[in-house]
């Protein structure tokens, strides 16, 4: 099967801002959808390139679930469980082989809202005192960047002890992202502390909460967090509407984007919710762990070189461009490698700078072009064809208005409409007027007259010649002009 997600980028967050928490937008990032455009340039038709990325979704489709110990899961032998607040209720069977009465992993990745509310559970803690120890791993075998909150939902009271870890080398190491405790300073030897006390500065430090296990609340609220958008708030803003300052810290800070960067995520839950001071030895049956929900929203990573991802054969890669290939798009395309690959960059917003690999200098890269339309067969920078005059098209191979194509674009000189040939002259294929004589220029607008010797007044231009007075003849008319003064009166006539 091949699912596509069109993985192109979310608008960013918006929301208001209440008192006694802070409210986002959906999904923050800005838009980053589109990864080139065509443009027209001085080589003619090109592309532009800019940063793009897949759009953010819900990663838990695309994962693999896997437990330690793997027989961890209730339901084999079945079991009858008791409710914590209510240690007289143990009506609650699990029964692996009965589907009505089975809790398996998949049960965490199912829809919401169902009732009855399905999850799923571990055995109960029958070894007691030695500790309820699971591991629960979830596996992309691909590079995620988490973009929402990571947000668990319990259904048996949240767990007084637990760790989140995450692996970026696909669960050869680990690192923890958070430790949770109803008393961080015993069960951990750490200072208890809230997001809230983060600043910049400390953005990545790895601290013991106590807001999601203190106190028995587990029938109000269900939930353990690790919060992602309000790390993204200390650069961002608290409506994280300054998301130029947070893209210029991904830009620069490599730790800060490896932060938010995972292949795998590992919950070590330690000791399940007694909802009491002391454990009830006398009914185990009332501890274990149930989840109903787990959320990772994020988006694949592909260094900001591809738009869209694919979910194929059980495995999640990038559909690259910019000249590049790869599962993150991390490398350059072969005959692509005129330059050091780098990823693309969220600056300047709003498209970012696409850091595309540009043709290798060790021989032509063949495109296929046009013999007629381009000036050679080898590929411009952007991967086009250089075309010549009057050409365009990605093979050169169309004329642009006011060209027709003739073993290549020629110039459209007339058409007996709008380009007429003038004095009588004949249009002759679009191309040339054919002129009567007497006539020249484009199109038989210039007598032929005017580009000889002598000019349109020479003695073959066919124009009435000229010929200038004699001196005698000036002498005579000179003698005619002074008798004619001569008889004339200049004394006032008499009436």
């Amino acid at each position: 099967m091949r699912f596509h997600f069109a993985l192109t980028l979310q608008a960013l967050w918006t929301g208001v801002c209440q008192a006694a928490m802070q409210h986002y937008p959906a999904a923050a990032w800005g838009h980053y959808d589109v990864c080139k455009s065509q443009v027209y340039s001085d080589e003619g038709l090109t592309w532009d390139y800019m940063a793009c990325q897949p759009e953010a979704a819900d990663m838990t489709q695309y994962l693999k679930v896997t437990l330690d110990p793997p027989n961890i899961t209730c339901g084999d032998p079945p079991e009858t469980y008791c409710a914590l607040e209510n240690p007289y209720m143990c009506n609650n069977e699990c029964d692996a082989t009965t589907e009505e009465l089975a809790h398996p992993p998949g049960l965490m990745f199912d829809t919401e809202g169902r009732n009855p509310t399905t999850f799923w559970q571990s055995t109960s803690w029958k070894k007691y005192p030695k500790p309820l120890l699971v591991n629960i791993t979830l596996s992309w075998n691909k590079t995620i960047e988490l973009t929402e909150d990571i947000v668990l939902t319990f259904e048996s009271g949240r767990p007084e002890q637990m760790v989140l870890e995450k692996s970026l080398d696909y669960g050869r190491t680990w690192q923890p992202y958070q430790f949770y405790a109803t008393d961080c300073l015993d069960a951990f030897t750490m200072e208890p502390k809230t997001v809230q006390d983060l600043t910049q500065h400390t953005l990545l430090d790895i601290i013991c909460t106590e807001d999601y296990s203190r106190g028995y609340v587990w029938k109000n609220d269900k939930t353990v967090r690790f919060e992602i958008k309000d790390r993204f708030a200390l650069f961002a803003g608290p409506r994280l509407h300054n998301m130029a300052s947070l893209y210029g810290q991904l830009d620069t800070t490599k730790k800060l984007r490896d932060f938010f960067t995972i292949t795998d995520l590992r919950i070590r839950l330690l000791r399940p919710a007694t909802g009491a001071t002391m454990v009830d030895e006398n009914n185990l049956s009332r501890y274990f762990y149930a989840i109903s929900d787990i959320k990772v929203q994020g988006r694949c990573k592909c260094n900001l070189h591809a738009n869209s991802c694919v979910y194929d054969k059980e495995k999640l890669s990038c559909e690259c461009e910019h000249n590049t290939t790869g599962p993150d798009c991390g490398r350059c395309k072969r005959n692509y490698q005129g330059r050091a690959w780098s990823a693309g960059s969220y600056l300047p917003i709003p498209k970012g700078t696409a850091n595309i690999c540009i043709p290798s200098n060790i021989g032509p890269v063949k495109c296929n072009c046009n013999p007629y339309g381009s000036v050679n067969d080898r590929c411009n920078g952007t991967g086009f064809c250089i075309c010549k005059e009057g050409t365009t098209g990605p093979k050169c191979q169309e004329c642009l208005p006011g060209y027709l194509w003739d073993n290549g674009c020629k110039s459209r000189v007339c058409d007996n409409e709008l380009l007429r040939c003038q004095n009588g002259g004949t249009c002759i294929s679009n191309v040339r007027c054919s002129c009567p004589p007497g006539y020249t220029g484009l199109l038989c607008e210039k007598r032929r007259c005017e580009s000889e010797l002598g000019g349109c007044g020479g003695p073959d231009s066919g124009q009435a010649h000229l010929t200038p007075p004699s001196t005698s003849r000036l002498l005579l008319l000179l003698l005619l002009g002074s008798v004619l003064l001569r008889g004339v009166s200049c004394r006032p006539a008499v009436l």
